[in-house]
């Protein structure tokens, strides 16, 4: 059962009071002290959680990419996008040599005739 505090209207002092969901806000309490029934008011708190760690908001559920090459899109004012890629460097780049890299063939072109 959910615990509550009310306060005394007229001496201020506050108490706890168990109470189920369904029933209803008191308006009168017996004073412990004394025993008189005097008003009281419901102290509303705020309430004490805490979240931390992960898994409490909307990515935190999502799984991780797995590609290896990742992809970033830029737009520019008039609403084209300009899609860059980046990958890893290839094993021609990495190594260095002295000799320039020869130049490739053009490719042959097929024309029907």
């Amino acid at each position: 059962m959910p615990t509550y505090v009310y306060k005394f209207t007229e001496t201020g002092e506050t108490i706890e009071v168990q109470q189920a969901f369904t029933d209803p806000t008191l308006t009168e309490l017996a004073h412990p002290a004394d025993g008189t029934i005097r008003a009281v008011k419901k102290v509303f708190q705020p309430v004490g959680i805490t979240f931390k760690g992960s898994g409490f908001y909307k990515t935190d559920s999502r799984g991780k990419s797995t590609s290896t090459a990742s992809t970033t899109a830029k737009t520019d004012s008039t609403g084209t996008s300009d899609a860059t890629s980046s990958s890893s460097t290839t094993s021609s780049d990495s190594t260095s040599s002295s000799t320039p890299a020869a130049p490739s063939a053009p490719a042959a072109s097929s024309t029907p005739a």
